[in-house]
């Protein structure tokens, strides 16, 4: 699952693209739509709409998460309050977030439910009431999955395990899908089998989001362990061959755009840092470009001009004049690709 950027001269430079990628799809099966297109040029700074906002947390908090695990921090309620926060900020639920659901939350609703039926008999799963019972769950999943298991459970049954069982606990108001399918990534990152998280596991669960509910859900109701874990391992299979297509294609299309440097008049190597900027960050401004190459904002139009010139790089907002934007419409082009 791994081999792929350990062949790339940078694979972090892949790193923001695909949670980009991850955003849009992970927030698109709980509901929080927003074209990839937009999600992969879209301001971080300034994020057009609340739905926007929503989806870009979830990039914050990826990268908070990322950076504690980095910095040698275990997993932990703490941790996971946290990150949840951070996907939750601005949101109507901020204010009851970063910490355990203190009420009860209901999922799903049966087919055939009485339409006066109270939420508890007419959903279809009803997760852990608050309180003891659920923090003390939550320790618990989290001691589990601090634990080596090494030569009794294999790591990829080990991620789905844990999947399940966070989603079962559901333990806060809101965002726990987007947070327990983020977790995955985590668990593939300490458990070895990733080096670099560019795994974006949530597009083939999202074409077939009814299936992944059900599955889930069988899980609860009839025990149905097998066909769980069978459908999460296809889908992480799925997401490593897709992964590992794109990951490929962004590093020959960034090889060629530099080349294209070297065959123009442009003598500049700042020039060739600016083709790994915007692999790395989809839009830019020329503050940020100055900011990241440690150059002037006035060489960093100077470059930015050049590249334009040459069709390495466009201007995404022609009509703008404040915190005008660009980007490379071949890297773009390549995460606008999907398949599976």
């Amino acid at each position: 699952m791994d081999n792929t950027a350990r062949q790339l001269p940078n694979p972090q430079l892949l790193r923001q693209p695909t949670l980009r990628q991850e955003a849009q799809s992970t927030s698109a099966l709980e509901g929080t739509y927003a074209p990839l297109s937009d999600v992969v040029t879209a301001d971080v700074e300034h994020a057009a709409t609340s739905e926007m906002r929503e989806i870009l947390n979830y990039v914050r908090m990826a990268n908070h998460g990322y950076a504690a695990q980095a910095a040698g921090r275990s997993l932990s309620t703490t941790l996971l309050n946290e990150l949840q926060d951070i996907l939750m900020s601005g949101t109507p639920l901020h204010s009851e977030s970063g910490r355990l659901r203190h009420s009860q939350v209901v999922i799903g609703r049966q087919q055939g439910a009485r339409p006066d039926a109270l939420p508890t008999e007419a959903a279809r799963f009803v997760p852990v009431p608050p309180g003891d019972q659920l923090a003390a769950g939550v320790d618990e999943l989290m001691t589990w999955k601090a634990s080596d298991h090494t030569g009794r459970i294999d790591p990829l049954i080990k991620t789905g395990m844990a999947h399940y069982q966070f989603e079962t606990l559901h333990p806060y108001r809101d965002g726990n899908g987007r947070l327990g399918r983020y977790l995955i990534v985590m668990d593939l990152l300490a458990l070895g089998l990733l080096s670099e998280p560019t795994l974006t596991v949530s597009p083939w669960f999202e074409a077939r989001r009814t299936d992944y509910y059900d599955h889930l859900l069988r899980v609860s109701t009839d025990g149905d362990w097998d066909s769980f874990l069978r459908f999460f391992a296809q889908g992480l299979e799925q997401a490593a061959v897709s992964t590992h297509r794109q990951m490929l294609r962004l590093g020959t299309v960034q090889a060629e755009l530099k080349d294209t440097v070297r065959s123009s008049t442009i003598r500049s190597e700042s020039a060739h840092a600016m083709v790994d900027l915007a692999t790395a960050q989809p839009t830019f401004t020329a503050a940020i470009t100055a900011r990241e190459l440690g150059l002037s904002t006035g060489g960093a139009r100077k470059i930015i001009d050049q590249l334009v010139d040459v069709g390495v790089l466009q201007v995404l907002d022609p009509g703008s004049t404040y915190r005008r934007r660009y980007f490379a419409p071949r890297i773009v082009g390549v995460l606008l690709e999907r398949d599976g």
